[in-house]
């Protein structure tokens, strides 16, 4: 980025603990930093007024906002669960938004240095201070930082203004060139992160570090006898002469103690920057074991002047640990294997968008602690420090990847503009910079599904953009970049279509070769295949690269709150239209993790997705511009049944969870009730009747099959008992009169139609045969094309049928005689 150029003038100094003084800290810090959060008062207008920046403009009657902020808010159900969103409240506009902030100049601001600090603005910002312009991001998903000094008042009063464009890309547009180009999520736009301003000494540590803390540090050695760190600190000086100054970093302990400590001297350059290298050696080193003991020491870096005056800090959780990824064994924590199981994440929510707070975020990642997840992959873009932060002290390993989705040319080119080539490095530069003292932080993501080849959907970009583009040069530009800026982690990329079955006219590029790790996108018995496709599939990969270690990075299936079936193999679920119910999306995964758990060698394990999250691609489900493979709903609360299956088999809690609550007015009097329970043994009561006992099941998903409810209300628990006790669950079913005589089958669906007069179950009780349909499949990401039927109001009933040889062995009660 040219607004954060800045001379370098290496100097090559190292040291260790070993010989040097360790005794009492330097004084103070007398001139260090100040941080000013600069959240209220903030001014908002919709409309692109180009005399805005100016500092005396008139924005009173502008509405009065918070930082952080998004005007859009996007995704909604057809239903009053999991969200508070609605069509009347949805603003997908994208486009231009301006930011006025009167602030004042802090006390003793003279002869300091001013830095605005951005964690992030979607997704081009241009930025003036008291009308001087000081740059442009562009970019909506880093940290980035202005010098600010020469346009601040000494005192008084100082106007801020930020102009932010999020407009979906196009040719010859003002985001033509900024990453992501498409995508299967929403793009919100505004200052969504905080805004802060920074003050420091004339002789601080680097602000202009590509957002970074401009400490970077990384621990090349780490077992239970000792650990080492390497570190280079960036120190800028402001002043007019060469300064003598020293860099002092520390690790201290949960209890305060120095674990280690290195003071290097340095004389530093006038208006310059210098790096300093130092290295820290710890002995019998408390190590960061991921969720099980996730220890953090405090890394404290410090500028000590000639006569002691500590003129910059800065303070970062740091963790001690070694990772390690091997095709055979997987991945090693500490030199030993260790699972890695989780979760994709976007970053945006119900009634906020993608203005949320750190308070979000800990809720976010304390759900998926309680899920058992022990890793989050963060999808498709760069996230902000809060979710890292918080990784780092939950012990939740993360993948961190940059927004290169799917298509990097626009109209019809078929190699990518330079200058977006250029976007792509800045953005996988800032993503390293800002994140590589993370212990949490593992792999560095050059890119997301760039192999549909001209496969890719229509309504991922709109016809050809995209197509038949070789990706290979681009990533392997990323794959060095990445290496280059961080030689210790490994780069990875997920692929979505290679090995895959398409049609002859399908051409695939094989792109997984362009980095360290393999990661597959693959929704066998969702988009393609059956559920069971998905093992052999991975050993067919697996066979191909039999070096390079392998993930799954997606997986899963669409999970609609208030739509449910009897049977989840009754028909075929509809991935692009209306035929979602919650069951199947259970069944997808109950199917996925047993073969993913008999294959130990893969890494880790992401499904796909940990909440709902917004997209305007897709009308699905009982959802508008949602896309429903969350195992959480939008609100981030409302948990699917699919969640409470993870919870079973990776949380060793004890719990209990009956399955297809929501399905409360049931369509048939016979019916099997699932339970997740992950106690020794588990007992379920209709009605206070006893069911039996079940122990030992299979994926600690529990079945009673064949039963049969009462007329009117059926009041079901579950019992679980283990050794701590008893734990429980409930639900209430009810049992209309007319469904509780009869049977009304809708052949060959898997969720039933609505029909008047009657109540209809989905497919149930056959043997043989295949379910079929008359409406037509339409292209991918679209609905199936109805087909019209003469002479009757029950079209969807009758549009669906089972075909071949097949009976049915319907569960009826015995009939009186007479």
């Amino acid at each position: 980025m040219a607004s954060f150029r800045a001379s370098c003038a290496r100097l090559a100094i190292a040291a260790s603990l070993a010989g040097l003084n360790v005794s009492a800290p330097p004084a103070a810090a007398q001139s260090a930093r100040t941080v000013t959060v600069l959240d209220g008062g903030w001014r908002f207008s919709a409309e692109d007024v180009a005399e805005a920046s100016a500092p005396d403009f008139a924005d009173a009657t502008w509405t009065q906002v918070s930082v952080p902020h998004t005007w859009n808010r996007v995704g909604y159900y057809k239903h009053d669960l999991g969200g508070t969103n609605t069509a009347a409240t949805v603003d997908k506009r994208q486009g231009i938004g301006w930011y006025r902030l009167h602030f004042a100049t802090p006390t003793g601001a003279r002869g300091k240095r001013h830095w605005l600090e951005f964690d992030a603005a979607s997704r081009v910002a241009k930025v003036w201070l008291n009308g001087t312009y000081l740059g442009e991001h562009r970019g909506g998903f880093s940290r980035f930082r202005f010098d600010a000094t020469a346009a601040m008042k000494a005192s008084g009063e100082n106007v801020l203004v930020v102009r932010v464009d999020n407009a979906q890309p196009k040719v010859g547009g003002s985001t033509a060139d900024v990453l992501p180009l498409s995508g299967d999520f929403f793009v919100h736009g505004g200052l969504y992160r905080p805004v802060r301003l920074v003050t420091t000494a004339p002789l601080h540590i680097d602000l202009a570090d590509a957002g970074g803390p401009g400490v970077r540090a990384t621990t090349v050695k780490a077992d239970k006898d000792q650990a080492h760190v390497d570190l280079v600190v960036r120190v800028q000086n402001d002043t007019a002469k060469a300064s003598k100054a020293s860099v002092r970093v520390r690790l201290i302990d949960r209890d305060g103690a120095e674990a280690a400590s290195a003071t290097v001297p340095a004389t530093l350059a006038p208006g310059k920057v210098g790096e300093v290298a130092a290295r820290l050696t710890v002995a019998g080193p408390h190590l960061w074991h991921g969720t099980a003991d996730p220890y953090l020491y405090d890394l404290v870096t410090q500028v000590v002047q000639a006569d002691g005056t500590v003129s910059d800090e800065v303070r970062q959780a740091y963790g001690l640990r070694s990772m390690a990824f091997d095709p055979d064994r997987g991945f090693l924590l500490n030199g030993q294997p260790y699972r890695l199981r989780g979760v994709g994440y976007h970053q945006d929510r119900d009634g906020k968008g993608w203005a949320i707070s750190r308070e979000d975020v800990a809720e976010d990642i304390a759900t998926l602690r309680e899920m058992g997840a022990n890793t989050i992959r963060l999808t498709h873009y760069q996230h902000g420090q809060d979710v890292h932060d918080l990784a780092d002290r939950a012990g939740m390993v993360v993948w961190d990847e940059i927004p290169l989705v799917s298509v990097w040319t626009l109209g019809g080119s078929k190699v990518p503009d330079p200058a977006l080539v250029a976007n792509a490095k800045s953005q996988l530069t800032e993503l390293v910079r800002q994140n590589q003292n993370h212990a949490a932080s593992a792999i560095w993501s050059i890119a997301n599904e760039v192999d549909f080849g001209n496969s890719i959907p229509s309504f991922m970009f709109g016809g050809a953009d995209g197509r038949e583009v070789d990706p290979m040069p681009l990533l392997n530009e990323l794959q060095k970049t990445a290496k280059a800026l961080d030689p210790s982690r490994p780069t990875a990329l997920a692929t979505c279509c290679e090995a895959r079955a398409f049609g002859n006219d399908i051409e695939i590029p094989t792109t997984a070769a362009a980095a360290d790790l393999g990661g597959a996108n693959r929704y066998f018995g969702w988009y393609f295949g059956k559920p069971g496709d998905l093992g052999p599939h991975l050993d067919g990969l697996r066979a191909k690269r039999p070096q390079q270690p392998l993930a799954v990075t997606e997986y899963g299936a669409g999970g609609a709150l208030t739509m449910h079936t009897d049977n989840v193999l009754g028909g075929p679920a509809d991935s692009r239209g209306a035929a979602q119910p919650e069951e199947y999306e259970s069944h997808i995964h109950e199917t996925a993790l047993a073969q993913l758990d008999a294959r130990p060698w893969l890494y880790a394990t992401w499904l796909w997705n940990s909440f709902d999250f917004a997209t305007t691609v897709r009308t699905e489900g009982d959802a508008q511009d949602i896309n429903t493979k969350g195992l959480i709903a939008y609100d981030h609360k409302t948990r699917k049944d699919a969640f409470w299956f993870y919870k079973a088999n990776w949380n060793a809690e004890p719990m209990v969870h009956i399955t297809s609550k929501r399905y409360v007015d049931r369509a048939y009097p016979v019916t099997d009730v699932k339970v997740y329970s992950n106690t020794a043994s588990t007992e379920l009561l209709l009605n206070g009747r006893s069911l039996g006992v079940k122990s030992d099941c299979p994926q600690k998903a529990c079945v009673w099959s064949g039963v049969r409810l009462d007329e009117g209300s059926n009041a079901l628990v579950a019992r679980g008992v283990h050794a701590g006790g008893t734990v429980e669950d409930s639900a209430r079913w009810m049992l209309a009169p007319e469904t509780a005589r009869r049977f009304v089958i809708d052949a060959g669906t898997l969720l039933a139609a609505k029909s008047e007069g009657r109540v209809l179950g989905s497919d149930n009780w056959f043997e043989g045969g295949q379910a079929a349909s008359l409406d037509k499949p339409a292209d991918f990401g679209k609905p199936a094309v109805p087909t019209a039927i003469a002479g009757t109001t029950d079209r969807a009933a009758l549009a669906t049928y089972r075909s071949g040889t097949f009976s049915y062995r319907v569960p009826v009660a015995d009939g009186a005689t007479r």
